[in-house]
């Protein structure tokens, strides 16, 4: 049985096959067969219609990536190790949510669906990876979602008030002006979501509440969705305190980047970071964690990212 690439180039498909066929033999692994190249195509050495049907489905799907110009050898390799059939098909069909004007979204990456999957399964997940991965917009995507479907009451979004490298000194206006600045990733992902009509009357009635993480010291939420963003910024202290606030019926998402820890401290220092060292093997608590792969900005960042992480 023969799957013969159309639409590639020679490039795209010396990354499809890897270096030395090192690919082909990550898919006779995956797919318990064994694997030939020639002249475009690849042979799969058996005659069970399933397994090929599969295997087509598979490199349908990288050939895709790869005629849109959104991968590499490196993302190719990992879809290899990881991608099964199932979590294949899920993550390009399921929608997670829709925008306020009714636009349907996907998880874009593998990663993303499985920290869809992490957070119906626990009442509290960690999500760790570089910008651009849409740690933040998912996280209220789901919220939202949650909220429209009745499993939660309100919403509530929190992220510390840490300056990013830059003293920004005494702003003006009233505490509300004085915070939101801080807060505008989160704004922007409810306006795409809710629209800005609907986002202000939710945010007027209390429903979802945005607010910087030392206002949640004392407060036991209840029937909430609560996001922690930019959790890299907090202290062991800070993070306690959050975490220890999820009530009865609630979930509770932790989203960070600890390549970009703005607090004066060391790496290891930070709240999230001893967060997840201490909680990593308990039960009920999801761990998802992004790679530069799972950037879904301009391709730019995906570059850029890497560029500022070579040791």
């Amino acid at each position: 049985m023969e799957y013969r690439f159309t639409g590639l180039n020679q490039e795209n498909i010396k990354n499809i096959v890897g270096v030395n066929d090192s690919n082909i033999e990550l898919l006779e692994e995956l797919y318990d067969c064994g694997i030939v190249y020639r002249d475009n195509y690849f042979k799969l050495l058996s005659d069970d219609e399933e397994l090929f049907e599969k295997f087509s489905r598979h490199l349908d799907y990288i050939v895709s990536k790869c005629q849109a110009d959104l991968i590499d050898y490196d993302f190719i390799k990992q879809s290899f190790i990881n991608i099964n059939d199932t979590q294949q098909q899920s993550f390009q069909s399921e929608i997670i949510g829709y925008s306020n004007n009714g636009k349907p979204f996907k998880c874009k990456t593998v990663n993303q669906y499985n920290f869809v999957k992490a957070v119906k399964n626990n009442d509290l997940v960690f999500c760790i990876g570089p910008a651009g991965t849409g740690k933040t917009f998912l996280a209220v995507l789901l919220a939202v979602s949650y909220l429209k479907k009745g499993l939660v009451n309100k919403i509530i979004i929190t992220r510390p008030a840490v300056e990013a490298g830059e003293s920004l000194g005494f702003l003006p206006g009233d505490l509300k002006e004085k915070i939101d600045p801080y807060l505008m990733p989160i704004y922007d992902a409810l306006d795409m979501i809710l629209g800005s009509e609907q986002k202000d009357k939710m945010l007027e009635k209390g429903i979802v509440e945005v607010m910087p993480l030392a206002y949640m010291r004392g407060r036991t939420l209840n029937e909430a969705f609560i996001i922690l963003d930019e959790a890299q910024n907090t202290t062991d202290k800070q993070m306690l305190m959050f975490l220890t606030r999820l009530g009865f019926n609630s979930k509770m998402i932790v989203n960070g980047d600890i390549t970009q820890i703005d607090l004066n401290i060391r790496k290891n220092n930070s709240g999230l970071v001893i967060a997840v060292s201490k909680l990593k093997d308990i039960k009920n608590i999801g761990f998802t964690e992004f790679t530069n792969l799972d950037v879904v900005r301009n391709p730019l960042v995906q570059t850029i990212i890497e560029k500022f992480t070579i040791d």
